[in-house]
């Protein structure tokens, strides 16, 4: 069993990267990637975790990407030499993140929440900063019951405190993940809110300008979709991956080394894709 696709308190989990490896070993995942949003500072402490409990380590990275109407988000499967243009980029993302969260406290605030930014900030546990951590405040406000809630009534786009982050655009993104030596694979394919008629051609699109490979098994999806995607991604000749896109309690139903249906991430999916090694550090 394995995951290509969690989170922890680096961005946006519930668990320390520390805790992440703990849990995983505890369950029997064999294999492991650290994906958190716009931000690798808990691969080192992962990493060492992953070491001592002789769990497989894959460094990665999730990445907004510019898009409409949905979300478009890439994986960075693999990561081993980020270099200095990485670094700087993951400073920008952090700046532009930080401008639209303080527009969600402003919003909140005329929502009648009296919030202040240092409130999202202790949340967060001074990490990066996400919309889970504002439905967390939502949810200490009494505004709703749990985080899907949150974002249906609040945060999720059309909704009153969703503010669209200046994310960079694809083909830059892959630069980046290529130049640290990863693979870059469209996460949760389902979010880009693509006809199926259409959706087809975009990822052959995106291949010709550098998509490594597609999550075709994700928890937000059917599990008839997610079929269809892995068809379509091996008609196209690209890497098939999944992920648990496991954050804690922060959302209930994901378990780590599961994806959608409660199926297991068998290891027979690592196997079919690059060799993904541990960084130096």
């Amino acid at each position: 069993m394995i995951d290509l696709h969690t989170h922890s308190t680096a961005s946006d989990g519930s668990l320390s990267p520390r805790q992440l490896i703990t849990e995983a070993h505890k369950i029997g995942v064999s294999a492991i990637a650290l994906t958190d949003h716009d931000t690798i500072n808990g691969l080192d402490e992962a990493q060492s975790e992953a070491e001592k409990l002789g769990i497989r380590f894959i460094p990665g990275i999730e990445i907004a990407v510019q898009w409409q109407p949905g979300e478009f988000h890439l994986l960075g499967l693999g990561l081993r030499i980020p270099n200095a243009v990485f670094f700087e980029a993951l400073i920008g993302l952090g700046h532009t993140r930080e401008k639209r969260n303080r527009e969600i406290v402003r919003r909140m605030n005329e929502l009648g929440l009296h919030v202040e930014y240092e409130d999202v900030v202790n949340l967060s546990g001074g990490h990066s900063i996400g919309r889970p951590h504002f439905a967390q405040l939502l949810i200490q406000h009494k505004m709703v019951k749990n985080v899907e809630q949150a974002f249906d009534r609040y945060l999720g786009k059309g909704r009153p405190l969703y503010v669209p982050k200046e994310d960079i655009d694809f083909q830059a993104a892959v630069r980046l993940i290529k130049a640290a030596g990863g693979i870059a694979v469209l996460a949760h394919p389902m979010s880009l809110y693509v006809a199926w008629g259409r959706l087809p051609d975009l990822i052959a699109s995106l291949k010709e300008q550098g998509l490594d490979g597609i999550e075709a098994w994700h928890p937000t999806a059917t599990s008839g979709d997610c079929k269809r995607l892995e068809d379509v991604g091996r008609a196209l000749g690209l890497f098939i991956t999944a992920g648990s896109d496991f954050h804690g309690d922060i959302y209930q139903g994901r378990k780590l080394g599961m994806t959608t249906g409660g199926r297991t991430i068998a290891d027979a999916i690592l196997e079919a894709i690059p060799p993904l090694g541990g960084r130096s550090r």
